[in-house]
């Protein structure tokens, strides 16, 4: 992700969007110390002793998406593709948060697990436990590296400090408040950043519809996107949903739909949202069954709005800043490119005042993303590396001191990982590839192990080597040109690939090998769980807010009209 040269973006901060910024450091530092008092043990450091309420948990779950991939990312695909990029929301999102908070969370609550690796480990034992527990350490050091990378480079280009100064401090920051308060410092500081971020989002949006004429106003300044020579995304494509061709690569219209359904929709939209530990922590850290049901389900809410303050301003960007709408006639007309136009937004829309808002929001979001990759990390490094297979029975002080270690070396880590990803051009698609192959084939073995009790472990760590191979081989097949997808295209066949491959093999595989006995499986297996481990007497004469599964349907049913009414 490639942003313009910095004397394009340069912004003239003043003295009081220094003390703004200033002053929420110093909040979310304050939280981290104020986090260091509530830990007496290792699940206190790691799942905030789950004892958080489902509103704290909830808001944390859609902040701990909401970092500098997003923020930078899906604005720019606003600006280049238009109206589509609603549907890694509407279609890749919320479905599967509903999904997570009615049927998996009383699996993941239920049985005590501390991370998805250890759920693994139970359910399919050694094998697909090292798997998993290896490849998601390596993929959140590799994410929260991005996020890094890309702070960096915007506070580099936006105050002028320089980039390896920028990385440190940041990285200095977020080790802090992580290493002092463990999770709790990470989730309440999530929150903190959430409103922070609206505080930024929201007013660039308001002023930007207003410069731009409101909604009818947008419409009508909308270009067509042209990519050497030939147009990628048109008018019309821009301004509505579906089939969404621009954003899936996709000449036929129904096979545009089917991709984004299937490949973005179900594959690694499930794949991510339901198995992701990032995402799964922090409804682990609620203080009850009912509360971590409803934690993903109340993210929902807010995650299904995100887009009106994400995506639009980079439609306004390209409908009337003239370097952006330069950019969109043909790519050698401009200075800039599509990673910029939140910047652009920034510079160009906001009124004197605002810009230390504007600025700490985007500090806000990269912060929150990097802490909840390394939070999830020091966890998952502690209890299903190091305590499973290096050195066991130890007092639980020690794997609280292993888990400090740990973050200190995933912050470090995340430095050199930021330097790799700066050698990427378009970081959006680098880390679709990622989900690919990773979240697809885990979700497509999740899904088997969960509702068929028949499927063995041996199945389950082939199946998942087998999808993330398949996955590789796609992308390989797209890099020589044999598969030639533009957008996002690419990555929704191989996370399809990874899903399809890893089903077939998990089935060929348990149809060969020894199962578990049933009684093994209870708590593990749908099946085989007594229908009470999926109830809370919280449930008994709550309203129906208080439940999950009548807010999963109010979530859904707004969802659906956003889709139809946007379409």
């Amino acid at each position: 992700m490639t942003l313009a040269a910095d004397s394009v973006l340069r912004l003239n901060a003043g003295a009081v969007d220094y003390v703004l910024i200033a002053l929420y450091f110093v909040f979310v530092l304050g939280i981290g110390y104020l986090a260091r008092s509530q830990i007496s043990s290792s699940l206190d450091f790691f799942l905030s002793g789950r004892r958080l309420p489902a509103w704290v948990t909830g808001i944390a779950f859609v902040s701990a998406n909401l970092g500098a991939v997003e923020i930078m990312g899906m604005s720019a695909n606003g600006a280049q593709i238009g109206l589509a990029t609603m549907h890694y929301y509407w279609i890749g999102a919320i479905p599967a948060m509903l999904f997570l908070g009615v049927v998996m969370m009383p699996f993941y609550y239920g049985s005590k697990v501390r991370s998805v690796p250890e759920f693994m480990r139970r359910r399919f034992g050694t094998g697909a436990h090292l798997v998993n527990a290896i490849s998601f350490a390596v993929a959140q050091v590799l994410i929260a590296g991005v996020n890094l990378y890309l702070l960096a480079t915007i506070v580099n280009v936006i105050l002028g400090w320089s980039q390896w100064v920028s990385l440190i401090v940041a990285a200095a920051i977020v080790l802090t408040y992580t290493a002092l308060g463990g999770l709790s410092a990470a989730i309440y500081n999530e929150v903190l950043q959430f409103f922070v971020i609206l505080a930024a989002l929201v007013p660039l949006t308001v002023f930007g519809l207003i410069k731009v004429g409101g909604w009818n106003g947008l419409k009508e300044k909308i270009v067509a996107t042209t990519s050497d020579g030939k147009v990628t995304a048109s008018i019309h494509d821009q301004i509505t949903s579906w089939p969404g061709n621009a954003l899936s690569g996709f000449d036929s219209p129904v096979w545009s739909v089917i991709g984004i359904v299937f490949g973005l929709g179900f594959v690694l939209s499930f794949g991510y949202w339901t198995t992701n530990f990032v995402e799964v922590q922090r409804a682990m850290a609620s203080n009850s069954m009912n509360a971590s049901r409803r934690a993903p389900i109340i993210g929902a809410i807010p995650k299904m709005f995100i887009p009106f303050v994400v995506v639009i301003p980079g439609m306004i960007c390209a409908a009337v800043i003239g370097d952006m709408i330069s950019l969109k006639s043909g790519p050698n007309a401009a200075d800039v490119t599509y990673n910029d136009a939140m910047l652009l937004m920034i510079r160009d829309i906001l009124p004197n005042g605002l810009l230390g808002v504007a600025v700490a929001g985007l500090l806000a979001s990269f912060m929150a993303g990097m802490a909840a990759n390394i939070s999830a990390f020091n966890t998952v490094f502690s209890y299903d590396i190091w305590q499973q297979y290096v050195v066991k029975n130890r007092p639980d002080g020690y794997y609280i001191t292993v888990g400090r270690v740990a973050t200190v070396g995933a912050t470090v880590l995340a430095i050199f990982t930021a330097l790799i990803a700066s050698g990427y051009s378009n970081l959006m698609d680098y880390l679709q590839t990622l989900f690919g192959f990773f979240n697809a084939p885990l979700f497509a073995t999740f899904l088997l192990g969960m509702f068929w009790k028949r499927m063995t472990a041996t199945a389950g760590w082939t199946g998942l080597v087998a999808g993330t191979l398949s996955a590789v081989v796609v992308f390989i097949l797209s890099e020589v040109g044999v598969i030639n997808l533009p957008g996002q295209g690419m990555p929704f066949v191989a996370a399809s690939a990874a899903f399809v491959v890893d089903i077939l093999v998990s089935v060929v595989v348990t149809m060969a090998t020894q199962p578990k006995p049933a009684k093994e499986l209870i708590g593990l297996v749908y099946s085989e769980t007594p229908k009470s481990h999926f109830t809370d007497p919280a449930d008994a004469g709550a309203a129906w807010y208080a439940r999950p599964v009548p807010l999963a349907g109010v979530a859904l049913v707004l969802v659906v009209a956003l889709n139809v009414v946007f379409h």
